[in-house]
């Protein structure tokens, strides 16, 4: 059984102090909005928004370096690792309101290897802050780079944004990509076309 790592907490304790203040302003807003906080279906719901922003912006309590080296081991492996579809949940800090999508990511050995998990859980770390999606592509790689020291890390994020669909241009439809590279996949055309084709991806 994995044991959990150091640098993030079980996501479903929240600290009291911050929670009744953050559930204080929210109670503020919905009066701002034009709504009462004190009929029935809204008693709880100051409460409940405020472990849910926790919950959403966990990230920032977590360290991916940390969950990294939890699990990353010496193997003499020098082909491409790829992780794909890693579902992500994450909020413009525009708006504050959801985009969601999948992160592709992978990278190539030099010398050490992370558990597999632990890709999923570095997008998570920082999926589950106030971001803009190229950004997260960015903190992704660098992240994997700076713990592995690679041959090379390859991101492709592909997300739709609800600030794009529920206000503003309102397009439903719309399909955000973002990637970056290093290595063999930002110096090597062969490399990162074979990434391109084993993610089914259509970005050049």
């Amino acid at each position: 059984m994995e044991q959990p790592s150091l640098g993030y907490r079980r996501i479903d304790q929240f600290d009291e102090e911050t929670t009744n203040k953050l559930a204080f302003h929210y109670r503020e807003i919905l009066q701002l909005l034009g709504e009462d906080p004190n009929r029935e279906g809204l008693l709880q719901t100051p409460q409940r928004v405020a472990k849910a922003m926790q919950f959403f912006t966990q990230g920032y309590h977590q360290d991916a370096q940390q969950i990294i080296h939890s699990a990353m081991f010496v193997e003499n492996y020098r082909q491409m690792v790829l992780v794909k579809d890693i579902e992500l949940y994450s909020m413009c800090e525009h708006h504050m309101i959801p985009f969601i999508g999948k992160a592709h990511v992978a990278y190539i050995p030099n010398g050490k290897i992370m558990g597999l998990s632990k890709v999923a859980r570095v997008v998570e770390v920082f999926s589950r802050r106030l971001q803009v999606q190229e950004r997260l592509t960015m903190q992704i790689k660098d992240a994997i780079q700076d713990a592995l020291n690679p041959l090379g890390v390859a991101v492709v994020i592909e997300a739709r944004h609800l600030c794009m669909a529920m206000r503003g241009i309102q397009k439903q439809s719309s399909v955000t990509t973002t990637s970056d590279f290093t290595g063999a996949f930002a110096n090597n055309l062969k490399t990162r076309e074979e990434f391109l084709h084993l993610i089914g991806s259509k970005l050049s």
